[in-house]
């Protein structure tokens, strides 16, 4: 392997392990601030300017929870690509376990933009004039197509493993 992709693969190791830190950094505020609203209902519903609406306040415990949900389901993606990393630095990465890390990634991907769905859906549920919650609800097709990619890579890579074991057994 050259050294230009040696050095990729060393910072995307370490860009991933910043990442599984600083996501579970992220769940860790999150789940603060959910429990922050069951201690104190009040005082973190005029923080966050939910006012005295009951409805704002649940909606935003509801946006926190699913918050508090992605966390595990983003260390799932960013552990298996980091696994996946490892291998392609090991010099091989086309084997069995790979295709399943890349069809978990594909399936917790899709959780994230489903759960990205339904937190546009719960804002502009508990949103009005007064107090409006300004959450994007675009419909992109880049997530979709890329756990698309995902799903079709996995089977790829389990092909790829699959072909490589018959040869190697007859050899």
């Amino acid at each position: 392997m050259t050294k230009p992709y040696r050095d990729a693969l060393s910072l995307s190791s370490k860009a991933l392990r910043y990442l599984i830190t600083l996501n579970w950094l992220f769940g860790a505020a999150v789940l603060g601030m959910l429990v922050c609203t069951l201690v104190a209902p009040a005082w973190v519903a005029r923080a966050l300017g939910a006012g005295e609406d009951p409805r704002m306040l649940l909606g935003m415990r509801l946006i926190m929870g699913i918050g508090v949900a992605a966390a595990p389901v983003a260390n799932v993606v960013f552990s298996r690509l980091l696994s996946i990393v490892d291998t392609v630095r090991a010099g091989d990465p086309f084997i069995t376990r790979n295709a399943s890390r890349l069809q978990t990634i594909a399936w917790a991907v899709l959780a994230l933009e489903l759960g990205r769905l339904l937190v546009a859906g719960i804002a502009s549920a508990v949103s009005s004039p007064a107090r409006p919650i300004h959450i994007d609800f675009d419909l992109s097709v880049t997530p979709w197509l890329s756990v698309l990619l995902l799903f079709v890579l996995a089977r790829v890579f389990e092909h790829g493993a699959r072909m490589r074991d018959e040869l190697e057994g007859t050899v």
